[in-house]
């Protein structure tokens, strides 16, 4: 295994459902693709520890359409991470949002790691539940894919503080199949 842990977090559960829309609950799809999206990680090699594995944990909601990585500050890895995180999304079907700073966001401001936060789609949108439900596995695989890319990109060591600075993927990078 790597040396490298990616930690995951499905957000909502227990008594937060998060948004609910015709009998769907925002909770049961996070966890399921946060869980998509390990296994992937862990066949690549990478420990993953889930932050949320089972119904517990709540998080605040918003509502659009399309997907948006929020950050504690958009800047270095964070950034790194999140814009290939939306870039891979973008491809699987949703319309990009963008990066939104939330530097008073509990789960991103008390976090001792780059973390990004990504809302897949608003489950309020019919257009968005469709493109989950019929692209799931590419949804899975595109969030595994922006992750491999930033993790396989970083000349230092990944423990190593963040600096602010994005690293340059190496021309030779390809994703691992």
């Amino acid at each position: 295994m790597s040396d490298i842990t990616i930690a995951l977090d499905a957000g909502h559960g227990g008594s937060d459902p998060g948004a609910v829309y015709n009998g769907r609950a925002e909770k049961d799809d996070t966890l399921r693709l946060t869980r998509a999206v390990g296994k992937i990680l862990e066949m690549n090699g990478i420990n993953v520890y889930y932050v949320r594995d089972n119904d517990e944990y709540e998080t605040p909601f918003k509502k659009y359409s399309g997907i948006e990585s929020l950050v504690y500050k958009d800047s270095g890895i964070r950034h790194t991470l999140a814009k290939n995180i939306n870039k891979e999304l973008a491809d699987a079907g949703f319309e990009d949002l963008g990066i939104t700073e939330r530097p008073n966001l509990v789960v991103l401001k008390r976090t001792q790691m780059p973390a990004v936060l990504v809302e897949v789609g608003f489950i309020n949108s019919d257009t968005d539940n469709k493109i989950f439900d019929e692209n799931f596995n590419e949804i899975a695989r595109a969030i595994a894919d922006g992750i491999l890319e930033t993790v396989y990109s970083q000349t230092t060591k990944t423990d190593a503080p963040d600096t602010g600075s994005s690293p340059d993927i190496p021309a030779n990078y390809s994703m691992p199949a």
